[in-house]
């Protein structure tokens, strides 16, 4: 299912680590690891554009795993 998200990127220190996106309504996305790197940046507010990955699994279980296809920083 692809989705596009506004919200605030956090880094979460849950295990070895993993990024997160929390809307502005409070649900958070973990950001499935290979994502642009002018992305992940705790505290940047970006739209993000991508597909809700529901074969995967993770460590950190934050959340919904977002593969991000495309994004704008605000």
């Amino acid at each position: 299912m692809s989705i596009t998200v506004k919200g605030t990127i956090e880094r979460r220190d849950i295990g070895m680590g993993a990024w997160a996106l929390v809307t502005e309504e409070g649900t958070t996305y973990q950001i499935m690891r290979g994502a642009d790197k002018k992305l992940l940046q705790s505290g940047q507010k970006a739209e993000v554009n991508g597909k809700i990955r529901e074969d995967i699994m993770t460590n950190a279980a934050i959340g919904p795993v977002l593969e991000v296809n495309s994004f704008n920083l605000i």
